[in-house]
């Protein structure tokens, strides 16, 4: 909240002493019963030491990040920085203002390991201002917060109040190197700079320090263990229940103007009611919207005769979430062009799925679907003339292709639909890939409705095709592998959900 805001202070709040003593009297015992110690923090135990193993005699400080303002004093919905998920076990709206602490046992050349201590601001006591004044942690105004009893139960580690971090933070940073990340909240990386210039630290240096820090956890995500491959599973599923909801509601939406917030409104109730809700802004654009790449306005009209482009993936508590697009004809059958373009894009998608197997590269997933993207252009007599479909993948003198298909095949997917953001080329398109990888797959064509370079029977067709696939030990495993690819699969999968 701003200081404007805090300043301006124009709630109606009780303040009498009387008040304060009603409000404190009367209430049930708290249950005494703790949460049980949940899987996901058992696995994110196992990432810690991966973590501790790298960085040993170091202090690690990884926050979960604090409320942003939406308008004026409502906040947006939190949601924790994906490292902080990742080695703590929290996710949802999990905990804001929360920071990890990883404190080395012994000196840097001891591998003692560390202690994982939870920062946080724990439930406040009935006779507190803050029980029934903060409108922003309160438990009158957002429920009640674990104790630091719950959160060392729940998740395996030490439970401390967040009002002592800076100290702890500050502690020796002149002899003892401390890494951040800082992207998590900004605001407190500021305040723990200076936490750290005034115990010593160099503070000419700490941003080249912390960098590598958020290297190591972005990419220590980028193979996953089998809980992890299951809660991607488990995305996959929910977003087909979404998926099918969807179809459902294809034949009104001609005549509800505005069809595509209904698709994504109606995406978005499954996505919450299945799991955490949406992994990221839903693309749902019908007709030519589907030819910009990230169309999430979702404010168009949905007409008879339309393909409707639905790229959406629902996220977990857990935070780990699908991210799979399906091209759909709203009257539930294709015409023989936008057919033509489908399975084109089909073709694609299948080369590029075949090419993710171990020993291979990231980048050999692209190279695989965009030759046939390319074989395909080049076939429609798209390409200037004399280029051959070799002419178009030089990629010094080439690439005509990519007016049609600008963008990359795959990415990796995890906690972030994005995942391991911050790993080098080298470790991400260069890589070799390895079992445990998960990658999308999502070739597309794209013919814009004022493209003149096309024929005018292709202008406004849009079409994408994705998946997410797990490199195994001989191949991959196509996580939504039973989802309908084909043209007369996405047929007769529309038929069957209409009950027609």
């Amino acid at each position: 909240m701003s200081e404007e805001q805090q300043q301006a202070d124009n709630r109606k709040r009780p303040t009498t002493d009387e008040f304060r003593a009603f409000v404190a009297q009367d209430w049930a015992p708290r249950s005494g019963e703790r949460p049980s110690l949940t899987e996901a923090a058992q696995r994110a135990a196992e990432r810690r030491a991966t973590v501790s193993a790298a960085h040993e005699g170091e202090r690690l400080v990884v926050p979960a990040g604090g409320l942003k303002v939406r308008s004026n004093d409502c906040d947006y919905v939190f949601r924790p920085h994906s490292a902080f998920a990742h080695l703590t076990g929290l996710g949802a709206d999990r905990e804001p203002d929360a920071v990890l602490v990883m404190e080395p046992l012994g000196g840097p050349d001891e591998q003692a390991g560390h202690e994982a201590s939870l920062y946080f601001r724990p439930l406040a006591p009935r006779d507190s201002e803050e029980f029934f004044g903060d409108a922003r942690y309160g438990e009158f105004w957002v429920g009640a917060r674990p104790s630091i009893e719950d959160i060392e139960a729940e998740l395996g580690l030490v439970g401390r109040h967040v009002d002592q971090l800076e100290d702890a933070v500050g502690k020796d940073a002149g002899q003892v190197t401390v890494r951040l990340v800082r992207d998590a909240d900004r605001d407190l990386a500021a305040r723990l700079d200076t936490v750290r210039g005034q115990a010593g630290a160099d503070t000419e240096t700490l941003a080249e320090a912390d960098a590598a820090l958020a290297h190591d956890l972005s990419h220590l995500r980028m193979i996953k263990d089998d809980w992890e491959l299951d809660q991607m599973q488990q995305a996959v599923d929910a977003t087909r229940v979404g998926f099918e909801a969807v179809i459902r509601e294809l034949p009104g939406l001609p005549e509800r103007g505005r069809g595509e917030r209904w698709v994504e409104g109606t995406f978005g109730l499954h996505a919450r009611h299945q799991g955490n809700g949406v992994g990221y802004d839903s693309i749902c654009a019908s007709g030519d919207h589907a030819n910009t790449l990230h169309w999430i306005k979702n404010d168009g009209e949905v007409k008879d005769g339309d393909l409707i482009l639905l790229d959406a993936g629902v996220e977990l508590d857990s935070l780990f979430t699908a991210d799979i697009t399906r091209t759909l004809p709203v009257s539930g059958t294709f015409s023989p062009t936008q057919r033509e373009v489908h399975e084109a894009v089909a073709a694609a998608q299948a080369a590029g799925i075949a090419a993710v197997k171990p020993g291979n590269k990231f980048s050999d997933v692209h190279a695989a679907a965009i030759r046939v993207v390319a074989e395909h252009l080049h076939a429609w007599g798209l390409l200037p003339e004399g280029v051959s479909v070799e002419d178009t993948l030089d990629t010094e003198h080439g690439q005509y292709h990519r007016r049609w298909m600008v963008h990359g095949t795959s990415h990796h997917l995890g906690i972030d639909v994005h995942d391991c953001a911050l790993a080098t080329r080298e470790e991400y398109m260069d890589a070799e890939l390895q079992p445990g990888m998960v990658l999308t797959v999502e070739p597309g064509i794209y013919f814009k409705a004022d493209d003149l370079k096309v024929p005018e029977r292709f202008r406004g067709i849009g079409v994408r095709l994705e998946d997410d696939v797990v490199v195994t030990e001989d191949g991959c495993r196509n996580l939504s592998g039973d989802w309908p690819h084909t043209a007369d699969e996405v047929e007769a999968w529309i038929a069957e959900v209409q009950g027609r």
